[in-house]
């Protein structure tokens, strides 16, 4: 992930960190390799401009000149302002009558189905009681696809090909309301923000049944088209956050940088793999690390604590203490490590 911009940044870093002081000059020349690196990987010139003029000015100022390690304080204040430009987390909103209805819309082959299962996983392990709506009749196997992916995760589905979307979704609600559903997440059918149409289509939806959040699903390898797209579906309906997919192979980075910036959208989740738990909620200063080559020490543990089977622990540690350790226990250690 970011492995592109990741190592021009640690180059220029590189060098600060070996001066003992820094003049302007020494600055200046810095800004400008950055400039270069966020430019070369499809940042948005106008949020370069206005991310380097930030740092720029903090960095010629006395909080570096009287640092003890300027070039460490240099640092410190791109991840900050890093941090500022990737824009406040916003966590997805649960408040008010149940089923709360989060409609998943975006361009084909954004990932929006896959994105619904991951979304409809991590919900139903936060307690939720999920139901999947496959709102997309027009796309070969999506049905099928949504179904498969609700029998792994053990998530209802409800799919009807004779029915069209809009009615689908009421009938969907309805049956959610008397099931005692907690959310109901939307798949719907792939379209671009210049297809009238399916443009209408979606307002129909939204109509019969208001979401309380609409999420743009966005392939973050597309680059900065992610921004006119993100307009373009923000001119035709209320979206509430994006979920920015296939993290793990952009190695660029450019997209999630601009698009809150922008589009004034929060980025509210990331897909960072093809596994159904490979999603992960947004957190700038996580991603910031990332960018700037820190690691993500945050998110290990996370992982870590995610995988980790308290029990079985307890009972492998048991069996150590009383010296009764056996080639079975060792293989459940094992198995929990390739989890992780």
């Amino acid at each position: 992930m970011f492995e592109n911009l990741t190592n021009r940044l640690n180059r220029v870093f590189d060098q600060l960190r070996k001066r003992g002081k820094l003049s302007e000059e020494d600055v200046d020349a810095a800004m400008r390799e950055v400039r270069l690196a966020l430019l070369e990987a499809d940042v948005h010139f106008s949020v370069v401009k206005t991310f380097i003029a930030r740092v720029r000015e903090r960095a010629v100022g006395a909080e570096v000149s009287k640092a003890l390690a300027p070039g460490q304080q240099v640092i410190k204040i791109v991840n900050e302002e890093l941090i500022a430009t990737l824009g406040e987390p916003a966590p997805l909103n649960l408040k008010g009558p149940k089923p709360h209805v989060v409609m998943m819309v975006g361009l084909q082959g954004s990932g929006k189905t896959t994105g619904a299962g991951k979304l409809a996983k991590m919900l139903r392990s936060k307690g939720e009681r999920v139901m999947l709506v496959a709102g997309d009749p027009y796309r070969p196997a999506a049905v099928t696809q949504l179904q498969q992916l609700g029998e792994r995760i053990d998530v209802a589905v409800e799919a009807d090909l004779n029915l069209k979307p809009p009615e689908l979704v009421k009938r969907s609600f309805e049956k959610a309301e008397k099931g005692g559903f907690s959310v109901m997440i939307v798949d719907t059918a792939g379209r671009s923000q210049l297809d009238a149409e399916l443009m209408d289509e979606l307002k129909s939806i939204v109509a019969k049944v208001p979401p309380v959040e609409i999420l743009l699903v966005v392939d973050s390898m597309i680059g900065q088209e992610a921004l006119n797209i993100a307009q373009g579906f923000r001119d035709n309906v209320s979206i509430t956050g994006l979920m920015m997919t296939k993290m793990d192979g952009d190695s660029r980075g450019g997209a999630a940088i601009s698009i809150r910036s922008v589009t004034g959208v929060p980025i509210k989740f990331i897909g960072t793999g093809e596994k159904l738990d490979a999603l992960e909620t947004y957190d700038p200063a996580r991603l910031s690390s990332r960018i700037l080559g820190m690691g993500d020490m945050i998110g290990l543990i996370e992982k870590a604590e995610a995988m980790f089977d308290e029990e079985t622990a307890q009972k492998t540690a048991d069996s150590m203490m009383s010296g009764r350790f056996t080639l079975e226990d060792w293989l459940d250690q094992m198995k929990q490590m390739k989890k992780m």
